[in-house]
């Protein structure tokens, strides 16, 4: 770990500093022989510890940052420096002498303690546990010092004498079920089916807005569930069911493999220990590396910025997966929908495009079945990617026909080059409508017209609004034209953001950082089933591309 980074993150933690309590249940005691209590679970709270250290068969050990353990800290907490024990690869016998001088032995159980909401109590856990401690052995007081200090309990700033030499030896074999090496995590970032790469970064890092390293975004597929956001307002961790909720919310499933990561390996760890330890999800590892190790990697791995980048081609994509060669050959996967109106169409186009004016997905919109009917003549492939073309980028013709392929069932993605630029850009244009029937040799490049399916999505188009669901997150009514209606439905929060103010001027979608802070400011909430509006519902269709992009997992239009 760079020095930079680890000031980067130390000025975070110092900046997080607070508290809270998680009520647990004890067999209380009152004398200080008595044993300390038990306790299911890796959370212990104030009055747990408190009976504990007057039992005296706990060692707690202190994560804040040496400045803040300095002010304040429980008599007898060692404090230890998380970021100097973790910033480089340890052989066992360094590991087990930091260990040691710490005063670690498996005759006394472990209390983590840190400033509260934070994440060095956490990367402790792992540090410990990854080594061969045993997990049900060590504990984290569920809002650090600042919850012990709310409660009035007594601190001090006398320096922690040197512990005696703590017996516990580590593993010849570290738990590398713990952990991910990059083979895997490249792996999984292109399996999302059976792997969900958590990311514990905030959104400015995951938008692109702040970087630490050389390049700003986030790995491909990551799902941003900063740290934060498994600490209650209190500071208290959620409960497991409320973290196995968020966790749903994203996709993420019990039966995948959970991949926590951030910038350094230290905030990863908060999901790592909450998703494992407090809701129970049965894989999860740690990715201590993290973009520190992804972006250093001589092969230049990917990095985004939108959650979705796929949902936007361009001229050179294009015209690499759609060529007479890939054509011939039946090689091609890509079927080019060109949303103008038939004049326009007929003027110039783009090479095997599909003439299906963005009138039809209009009309139809609420009627898949007829629309169906149109597409599979018209030559659509359902097992293809359907690249729209209009007369430029994100507009409400080729949101329209993006939104009626989503609800069909079908990849879609809009092409941010009008047909002008396509042919600016060195694209062939040809007046000459593509041929759509048999191929009559084994180089026609005709375009067969197939059996398009009869299906459609539930959750993505709405004629009304249903009930919300049983223990749903709140429903926000996004207006996405000029004007906002007076009012929103019973039990929905209405937030105005003009679908015009998403893009710029030349079709593409604004900056994924600036689409953040846009969303942010207009009270779009992150946890949420978001139901776009407006009264043109090409503006609502495009404010649900938008949202799609950024990779929001909820989300709805609502058409009269």
């Amino acid at each position: 770990m760079t020095a930079s980074l680890r000031r980067s993150l130390l000025s975070v933690v110092l900046a997080a500093a607070g508290a809270a309590l998680l009520p647990l249940g004890t067999h209380a005691t009152t004398t200080a022989a008595a044993a300390a209590p038990r306790v299911a679970g890796p959370l212990v709270n104030v009055a747990w510890l408190e009976q504990a250290l007057a039992a005296g068969d706990v060692l707690v050990l202190d994560a804040q940052p040496q400045p803040m353990h300095a002010a304040r800290h429980i008599a007898g907490a060692v404090n230890v420096d998380v970021f100097a024990f973790g910033g480089r690869e340890r052989t066992p016998a360094e590991v087990e002498a930091h260990f040691q001088s710490w005063g670690v032995g498996t005759d006394k159980r472990i209390v983590l303690v840190d400033q509260g909401a934070a994440y060095l109590a956490t990367r402790l856990f792992f540090d410990l546990v990854y080594q061969g401690f045993p997990a049900e052995r060590v504990f984290v007081l569920d809002g650090g010092m600042a919850k012990w200090t709310e409660a009035g309990k007594p601190v001090t700033k006398e320096p922690t004498p040197a512990p005696a030499r703590g017996s516990f030896r580590v593993t010849a074999t570290p738990r590398d079920e713990l952990r991910s090496r990059l083979p895997e995590f490249l792996n999984a970032s292109g399996d999302t089916r059976r792997h969900a790469l958590v990311e514990a970064l905030e959104p400015n890092y995951h938008f692109g807005e702040a970087k630490f390293f050389n390049r700003a975004g986030h790995v491909p597929n990551a799902i941003m569930m900063p740290s934060g956001d498994f600490f209650n307002a209190d500071k208290t961790f959620k409960s497991p069911e409320e973290i196995s909720r968020m966790a749903a919310y994203f996709g993420i499933q019990r039966e995948q493999q959970v991949h926590a990561h951030c910038g350094g390996g230290v905030a990863a760890t908060v999901p790592f220990f909450a998703l494992k330890y407090i809701a129970g999800y049965p894989d999860v590892r740690l990715y201590k590396e993290s973009q520190l190790e992804w972006l250093q990697d001589e092969r230049t791995l990917p990095f985004w910025t939108y959650d979705a980048p796929m949902l936007q081609r361009d001229t050179g994509w294009l015209t690499g997966w759609s060529s007479r060669m890939l054509r011939m050959y039946a090689a091609t996967k890509v079927s080019i929908v060109d949303v103008r109106a038939a004049e326009r169409y007929g003027r110039g186009h783009v090479p095997f495009s599909l003439s299906v004016p963005s009138e039809h997905f209009r009309r139809h919109l609420g009627e898949p079945a007829q629309l169906a009917k149109l597409l599979g003549p018209a030559g659509v492939d359902a097992t293809h990617e359907a690249v729209i073309v209009s007369d430029g980028g994100l507009n409400e013709h080729s949101a329209l026909a993006f939104l009626a392929f989503e609800r069909l069932g079908q990849k879609a993605s809009i092409l941010m080059d009008s047909v002008d630029e396509w042919g600016l850009r060195g694209g062939e244009i040809t007046k000459e409508p593509t041929a759509v029937g048999p191929k009559k040799s084994p180089l026609d490049v005709s375009i067969p017209p197939t059996a398009y399916p009869e299906r459609a999505r539930d959750g993505v188009v709405l004629r009304e609004l249903p009930a919300p669901a049983r223990n749903a997150y709140p429903r926000v009514m996004l207006a996405a034209g000029a004007q906002a209606p007076a009012q929103a439905p019973a039990g929905a929060k209405l937030v105005h953001l003009p679908a015009r103010e998403l893009v710029n001027a030349d079709g593409t979608p604004k900056a994924a950082k600036d689409l953040w802070s846009l969303l942010s400011k207009a009270g779009v909430p992150r946890y949420a089933e978001i139901v776009c509006i407006a009264d043109n519902p090409g503006e609502a269709a495009m404010a649900y591309y938008v949202l799609r992009l950024m990779g929001y997992p909820d989300v709805k239009v609502l058409v009269a």
